[in-house]
């Protein structure tokens, strides 16, 4: 009997009744043949025959992925085998095919919304049938390792990953249909970009009144006139609507949920999404993720229900404003709102692949007080998620679907308020002239501290004590009372301004967040950016220190400030004949220490990667920093300014400035202790007193203030580099790159966005490409085998030109006793020989240890061989070459990469922008040996360095090294493996001829023990968070360039010892850093 078999060629099988019925008769005649299970092979499109499924499985698979290619006797299922009948997986031209990886993409796609065990006959799924065409679509005639669709998916992905323009885009498309008239591709980017969409998850325009007053969304979707103000939706033109109805302003809603069920459709995410439940510190006092913040924990006691799935979706909000046409004179504001998901692991939390765009706010004004208004779709969302849930597809279980929450932890923002909201209506603040100082910390001391009876500071006794601490229902109360105004910027109705009443405080309205029914319950609602903060402080001393005209807190009017007080008579202004004469400040630089200042700022080298090039920043005359941008901000503070002001301003200001930028080094680190920040929290009453009696008042703005909570706000939030805006800023770039036209630049970014995530969510599946989430690292130095003896595994990746060096027998004898003493599997044999050394040489009489330098390789030597004749089973093939002398000449190289850490030699660092020669290596006790590097040398079984140490002093935890003394003459070689890199920036304070030591915390290297492997987690971040988007400078050097900029937390040190951690040589350290 003849099966027809003509059905399942049918491609657009979703909606095909004959595909349907076909279907039903092969089901009918495979059903004897299930197993004893109940299950039999499937031969869908994905499962190839590979998987089994039970029957009504088997339906499903078959609907909706098609009916395999080249399964022409259906040998598994009831027909009988012939003689050629064979299970060859084939495509629609006969030719081998490999499983096409957009097999698996479509079909998590699909699987996201549907219910493998409701299949009830054809339905339409008309979005995807062009996609299955695709699919089915051989690239050319013959061709059957490509389909048409895989080819487009990864030359989309390589236009994007590159930058290509749309015209070279369509010009390439043209040369191949040119060269391979028979390619089944499309024709231009217009419809490859139609297709790609068909993969994404769209997004929503919802219209605006021009005054921003009210959304047409709901209830108002229908209106052509704005229920507030009764302006028009639509643009008029000589008083007629013009053609087709055009809206003012439209708003991009990116739903949530939708693509918050693709992390957990697909095996590529579903894991990482369970990340913090099993990521969490076990230590209570060490925080690295959101999870170990006090704010998390205390939100999952009030919620147990929601805590109790570890799937249920932690967010955090962030949104700013930026200019989409660049540099450009125009004024254009538009808001992104950007979700990021805190289930995530650290080092791909904060990262451009896994932040979510959810609003598009239109400009060309900012939303200003009418924020609320456009937050409106996502608040109902998260509502919906909250008080519901969604249903969602777990891939990491078969057939299981949960109900899946949503909560926003917090906001992150750029701080827009001139009152604290912590210290709410008890802000410390005075009125001086022109301005509100927030001066007067004393009243967070101790009640009994002498501060406070101290008139120096502001000519009075202080006897205040702290703010007190505001309730959520303290808030509330003053929330109630503020009264409600009319949204909009209507000069009749919502522009109207309005004076603010004595009981509405600081207030100008409830919040939006408010509706959601937990966010009374959560202790961190919206955090403190320190990114903004940092670069406030950062600006304020450099600008007081430096004497900027533009940036300068010392004015006239701070000094007449200072007399009003009566305090600080020194500083006051006073005539001399008729001049108003103002005296030179402790506190700011003469004109001779600015240009040393400045000197020292040009002159630092950063290592590869770490920072941007400083020097360019530095004016002409050397008298100021102009252009600093907020990592630059950054590095200088926690970096370079202590090092750098130490010798131009007296011993109290320097001090004082130095444990300012510890605080803030101490704050960034990737790890917080708890206990660090309650430590630091007391610290800093202190410090801003400190400040308080060295500058005037009016060098106080908000930011300084803010200063004071930040370690609370760490206690309660974790890790900062998880709530800044750094790598919101950064992404901000991103949607910039998106805008192709100029005239629309807001559908210009939705439009790129949507195809942007489908394109990244199709790389997730592709290993034969290059893609955002397998391209090596920059300094990516390849995977070495496992040896037996540790040693052997000290490899690295030489760079540059090979060249050979003769070793004098000195040399190289130091070279292999080095290698030995350092191989800890040699340990019983260093043993042995020191213990036959005292028995052959009485003590005293010679320098045993000196003999076993000079002996131990000869004698180890003769050991193995001596044993190898004996065939011992312990002298395996590593061992015996590690006995043997090597050669005389060994290769040396200019550059290497060790753990995905550039190093040069000095000799060659010395002509670039960059240093990467420095590095240290940790002694047998708690010394710390600091060297430059000078060789890179290449022995006949591993890599070694050759540097010299240096002499080294510590003062006041900064670690200067003297680069013209030299110690351990005798011991200047390590191990590549041993290597950790530190670069030096010059001590003005001692001279010359020293240098102060910066460590360099990498950002691919996390801290991190995996519960699985219980190895230390080294993670390739391939874009740094821790940068301003558009406000990176490159530098010009074409190999050690500075490509990309590391996270600020990455490279902060944890211990609160900032500069004398800091070295780029080899000098050795008598106590640790």
């Amino acid at each position: 009997m003849t099966i027809d078999k003509s059905w399942t060629t049918i491609r657009r099988h979703g909606s095909s009744n004959e595909f349907w019925n076909g279907l039903q008769h092969f089901l009918q005649m495979a059903k004897p043949f299930v197993n004893d299970r109940g299950f039999i092979k499937c031969p869908c499109r994905r499962c190839l025959n590979n998987a089994s499924h039970q029957l009504e499985d088997l339906e499903s698979h078959i609907f909706r992925n098609g009916f395999m290619f080249g399964y022409n006797q259906w040998i598994h299922h009831g027909e009988p085998a012939t003689a050629n009948a064979g299970t060859t997986v084939a495509g629609p031209s006969g030719g081998i095919q490999e499983r096409d990886e957009m097999f698996d993409v479509l079909d998590d796609i699909i699987s996201e919304d549907a219910d493998e065990d409701a299949v009830g006959g054809p339905s339409s799924n008309v979005q995807y049938d062009d996609l299955f065409a695709a699919l089915g679509s051989e690239l050319y005639p013959g061709v059957s390792s490509f389909s048409s669709l895989n080819f487009l998916v990864k030359l989309m992905h390589l236009k994007v990953l590159n930058k290509w323009t749309n015209k070279s885009f369509d010009e390439l498309l043209k040369l191949l249909k040119l060269a391979f008239p028979k390619i089944d591709l499309v024709e231009s980017h217009y419809e490859a970009k139609k297709l790609m969409t068909k993969m994404g998850l769209g997004y929503s325009s919802i219209h605006v009144c021009k005054n921003d007053c009210a959304l047409f969304w709901k209830e108002n979707s229908l209106k052509d006139t704005c229920p507030v103000c009764s302006e028009s939706r639509w643009k008029l033109q000589s008083g007629k609507r013009a053609g087709k109805n055009v809206p003012h302003k439209v708003l991009r809603y990116f739903p949530v949920g939708p693509r918050l069920k693709r992390l957990f459709a697909t095996l590529k995410t579903v894991k990482l999404m369970r990340w913090h439940s099993t990521g969490k510190s076990k230590d209570n006092d060490v925080m690295r993720h959101p999870v170990d913040g006090k704010s998390w924990q205390e939100f999952d006691k009030r919620h147990p229900q929601f805590a109790g799935d570890v799937r249920n979706v932690r967010l955090g909000l962030a949104a700013d404003g930026f200019n989409p046409f660049g540099n450009m004179s125009l004024s254009y504001s538009m808001w992104p709102v950007v979700l990021t998901m805190y289930n995530l692991p650290p080092w791909i939390c904060m990262k451009a692949e896994y932040l979510m765009l959810s609003l598009l706010i239109p400009g060309p004004q900012s939303p200003g007080k009418d924020m609320d208004v456009f937050l409106r779709p996502l608040i109902d969302e998260l509502k919906e998620l909250w008080v519901h849930g969604l249903d969602t597809r777990d891939a990491a279980y078969e057939n299981g679907v949960f109900r899946m929450r949503a909560v926003l932890l917090w906001t992150v923002n750029d701080f827009p308020a001139r009152t604290c909201p912590t210290c709410n209506e008890d802000t410390p603040s005075m009125r001086v002239i022109g301005k509100t100082a927030y001066f007067g910390h004393r009243r967070f001391l101790p009640t009994n501290h002498h501060w406070r009876s101290n008139l120096q500071f502001d000519g009075r006794t202080e006897r205040k004590r702290p703010p007190r601490r505001f309730s959520t229902t303290d808030i509330l109360e003053q929330l109630r009372r503020v009264k409600t105004g009319i949204p909009g910027k209507h000069p009749n109705y919502g522009g109207v301004k309005r004076k603010r009443g004595d009981d509405e405080l600081n207030w100008r309205k409830k919040s939006i967040f408010y509706e959601l029914p937990y966010w009374v319950d959560i202790e961190l609602k919206h955090n403190l950016d320190v990114m903004h903060i940092e670069k406030n402080v950062c600006d304020s001393l450099l600008g007081t220190l430096l004497a900027d005209p533009h940036k300068l807190k010392d004015t006239d009017n701070a000094r007449r400030d200072l007399a009003k007080l009566g305090i600080r008579q020194e500083l006051h202004l006073f005539e001399d004949g008729n001049k108003l004469m103002k005296p030179a400040a402790d506190y700011t630089f003469s004109e001779g220490n600015r240009r040393k200042f400045c000197r020292f700022i040009r002159s630092v080298k950063f290592p590869d990667g770490f920072a941007s090039n400083l020097s360019k920043n530095v004016a002409q005359n050397d008298s100021r920093l102009l252009g600093l941008k907020s990592h630059d901000c950054h590095v200088i503070m926690q970096r370079l300014l202590p090092v750098g002001c130490r010798s131009l301003v007296s011993k109290n200001i320097w001090g004082t400035i130095v444990e300012l930028c510890t605080f803030f080094k101490q704050l960034c680190a990737s790890t917080v202790n708890v206990s660090d920040m309650v430590e630091a929290q007391k610290q800093l009453v202190l410090i801003l007193c400190k400040l308080e009696r060295i500058f005037p008042p009016a060098f106080f703005d908000i930011m300084i203030h803010l200063v004071l909570h930040l370690p609370e706000e760490a206690i309660l939030g974790g890790p900062v580099h998880m709530r800044w805006m750094y790598p919101f800023e950064r992404y901000l770039k991103r949607l910039k790159d998106y805008v192709r036209n100029a005239a629309k630049p807001e559908g210009s970014i939705a439009e790129g966005y949507v195809v942007d995530e489908a394109l990244t969510f199709c790389s997730r599946y592709f290993d034969d490409v290059e893609t955002r989430f397998n391209r090596p690292d920059r300094n990516d130095d390849g995977i070495h085998p496992t040896r037996q003896l540790s040693v052997f595994e000290s490899q690295c990746k030489p760079l540059g030109k090979q060249s050979y060096v003769e070793l004098d027998n000195n040399a190289r004898d130091k070279a292999e006793f080095y290698i030995l003493n350092n191989s800890p599997e040699l340990e019983p044999y260093l043993n042995e020989h020191k213990q036959e050394l005292h028995v052959r040489l009485r003590e005293g009489c010679y320098n045993i240890n000196e003999v076993h330098r000079t002996e131990f390789a000869a004698w180890f030597f003769e050991k193995i061989y001596a044993m190898h004749r004996m065939q011992a089973p312990e002298v395996t093939t590593e061992l015996l070459s590690l006995s043997s002398k090597t050669n005389m000449v060994v290769s040396s190289y200019p550059a290497c990469i060790v753990n995905g850490v550039r190093f040069v030699t000095h000799e060659r660092d010395v002509r670039l922008r960059t240093q990467n020669s420095g590095v240290s290596v940790p002694g047998t006790g708690q010394e710390i040996f600091y060297g430059q590097l000078q060789e890179i040398l290449e022995f006949s079984y591993l890599n070694g360095f050759s540097c010299d140490s240096k002499h080294m002093v510590t003062e006041n935890n900064i670690t200067s090294i003297d680069i013209n003394g030299e110690a351990y003459k005798d011991d200047q070689f390590i191990l590549a493996s041993q290597a950790k890199q530190v670069f030096y920036v010059a001590d003005p304070s001692r001279g010359p001829n020293w240098r102060v030591v910066q460590h360099v915390k990498h950002r691919s290297i996390w801290d991190i023990t995996d519960d699985v492997t219980n190895a230390s987690r080294h993670v390739t971040d391939d874009s740094s968070f821790l940068n301003d988007a558009d406000e990176v400078e490159l530098s010009d050097e074409e190999d050690e360039s500075v490509e990309e900029y590391a996270d600020e937390e990455t490279y902060a040190e944890n211990d609160i010892d900032t500069e004398e951690d800091d070295d780029d040589r080899s000098y050795h350290s008598s106590d640790s850093d």
